[in-house]
């Protein structure tokens, strides 16, 4: 849009359309000629985030749910809120044709193993289901371990529980060609401790769904 400066937003940027707080989504269905319409949604988690939609002559600040900018050329952009019914209405088929939003999960290990905690295992059957929902399956299982150890066998230890993700995904029917598997060791902790300290939430792999 010609008439509209670049888009600032936390987390979410889209130029027309559809703001999401995972990410860009470009949607275009204007109310009439020259209109630019703009709607912050929120992602597959709820989160709403917010946006900031400006022109030459003017800005607004979205951070609710279904708060919409309006942007006419030689105009101020116009807040507003739409309500479901004009969300489905404009948006419907746009949005029933998105893919299915990227997934995260975090699995955790006994000490100084490549075994799941109890808890972790029963996810694996939701890392599969998340995958299911791409055409297209993306996985990424990256390898974590607490500081405990040598740097040579940190990283062998996380690419060992990685690796074992991976199988049980591919034992539960996930494609093995579309897993990727890789470990970082002790570089990523989620939680910061001094070397050689235990500490179970930096045994974990790490995997994503997109």
């Amino acid at each position: 849009m010609s008439n509209t400066l670049p888009l600032r937003a936390w987390p979410a940027i889209a130029a027309i359309g559809i703001l999401t707080a995972c990410g860009p989504k470009q949607i275009a269905s204007p109310q009439r000629p020259g209109q630019d319409v703009i709607v912050l949604l929120p992602d597959a988690g709820n989160s709403v985030g917010a946006a900031g939609v400006s022109n030459a002559q003017g800005s607004v600040d979205l951070d609710a749910e279904r708060e919409t900018a309006l942007v006419m050329p030689n105009r101020a952009p116009v807040l507003t809120r739409f309500s479901d019914a004009d969300v489905k209405r404009l948006f419907g088929d746009a949005l029933s044709a998105l893919p299915p939003a990227p997934r995260a999960f975090t699995l955790f290990f006994r000490f100084e193993s490549d075994e799941l905690t109890d808890q972790s295992q029963a996810l694996i059957t939701a890392v599969l289901a998340a995958a299911k929902e791409h055409a297209v399956q993306d996985v990424i299982v990256i390898g974590h371990t607490d500081t405990m150890g040598t740097q040579q066998a940190k990283y062998g230890l996380g690419l060992k529980r990685a690796l074992m993700v991976r199988n049980l995904l591919v034992g539960a029917g996930l494609d093995g060609s579309s897993i990727e598997v890789t470990s970082v060791g002790e570089l990523d902790l989620l939680v910061n401790t001094a070397d050689e300290t235990a500490e179970p939430r930096n045994r974990r792999v790490e995997v994503a769904v997109r």
